[in-house]
């Protein structure tokens, strides 16, 4: 038998394990709670659709554009490039992050989820700041179940990539952000070779792109764009004569003009003017140029044209009238017109046509 005593210690024995158990049970169910509102917490911030499209934006910010295209739903999809009219294997030479610039203070503007039956999808907006330029540009996103087997997984719905329609009038080759391209560098190798150029490329979005284009004979004014939508976005460099050509031009020009101008006769061989004279010549004409032609060059569809333009030439000769034979000497001005087309040929000559 035991005793009152044994009783009374064996009851407080029981009444401490019951009070630990409850402890344990308090405490575990404080730590799930904890849990359950963490995983709310984050799965409302890091892990929404907002915080997903911030990862993006973070990542260009700092130049990270390895974690930026390792995001779902970043790279185009088929569908996607056949809408803006693209083939399916554009070239990635601009995800690279010395292309990228001044993307800071990014902000969740906001995010609107669908109000359509059984449609996951996010249309999400931040602004940020491009290069010092209050900026906004809006994402659709959609759910991609979970990991962890608790956190939201969300992938972009619609790619947030640019597709630049990049066209260089007159050239092949541009410069963006300092990197240097040639648009036919992923073209058939019979392609034909054409007056202007383009080219297609993929590029993040948003972000700042300035095209310019300068070489020994073409120089292109600065082209900035800032690129804030998805999808296709279409950019045209025009590259025009520069002084340096000009000036080779107008030299070439004047040395066929002072050759044409060492014949003696009244109508030159091959050269824009001459003269008919009806008496009879006294020795040989003299010729010599009194005025060039001024070059100027504009864009034709096959070449750069220098339309026909005035120029004059001068005359010194001894004739002898048929009539009375009184001998005078000729010394006039011969006015002429002239044109030419220039082609800036790969090897960086110039191929010049007069006419």
């Amino acid at each position: 038998m035991t005793t009152p005593a044994e009783n009374q210690r064996a009851s407080g024995r029981r009444g401490r394990m019951l009070r630990a158990v409850l402890a344990l049970v308090v405490v575990a169910a404080l730590l799930a709670a904890g849990l359950v509102g963490t995983i709310t917490a984050l799965n409302r911030t890091v892990y929404s659709a907002g915080g997903f499209v911030e990862q993006y934006l973070d990542a260009l910010a700092r130049g990270d554009t390895v974690g930026a295209l390792a995001l779902g739903g970043v790279m185009p999809t088929a569908a996607e490039l056949a809408a803006a009219e693209l083939t399916g294997d554009l070239p990635e030479t601009l995800l690279r992050a010395s292309v990228l610039s001044g993307l800071s203070n990014i902000e969740l503007k906001s995010d609107t989820p669908s109000n359509a039956a059984g449609d996951d999808t996010h249309r999400v907006v931040f602004e940020f700041d491009l290069n010092g330029t209050a900026s906004s540009m809006a994402f659709t996103i959609e759910r991609a179940g979970t990991f962890a087997g608790v956190f939201n997984a969300w992938t972009f719905a619609v790619s947030p990539l640019a597709m630049l329609q990049v066209s260089v009038l007159h050239e092949r080759t541009f410069t963006v952000n300092g990197l240097t391209l040639d648009t036919r560098a992923h073209a058939a190798a019979d392609a034909p070779a054409t007056f202007s150029t383009s080219a297609a490329y993929l590029a993040f979005a948003p972000n700042r792109y300035t095209f310019e284009h300068s070489s020994a004979m073409l120089t292109a004014e600065k082209t900035s764009v800032r690129v804030t939508a998805s999808g296709a976005t279409a950019v045209e460099i025009d590259a025009l004569p520069n002084e340096e050509m000009i000036v080779q031009v107008q030299s070439e020009l004047n040395k066929f003009l002072d050759e044409c101008a060492t014949q003696t006769v009244l109508q030159p061989t091959s050269c824009p003017w001459g003269i008919t004279i009806d008496d009879r010549i006294e020795g040989a004409p003299v010729w010599s140029i009194t005025g060039y032609p001024a070059v100027e060059l504009t864009a034709g569809e096959r070449s750069f044209e220098m339309v026909a333009t005035a120029g004059q030439a001068h005359i010194v000769v001894e004739v002898q009238s048929l009539f009375d034979g009184d001998v005078s000497t000729r010394d006039e001005d011969v006015p002429f017109t002239m044109g030419l087309s220039v082609v800036l040929q790969p090897s960086g000559a110039l191929a010049i046509q007069l006419h």
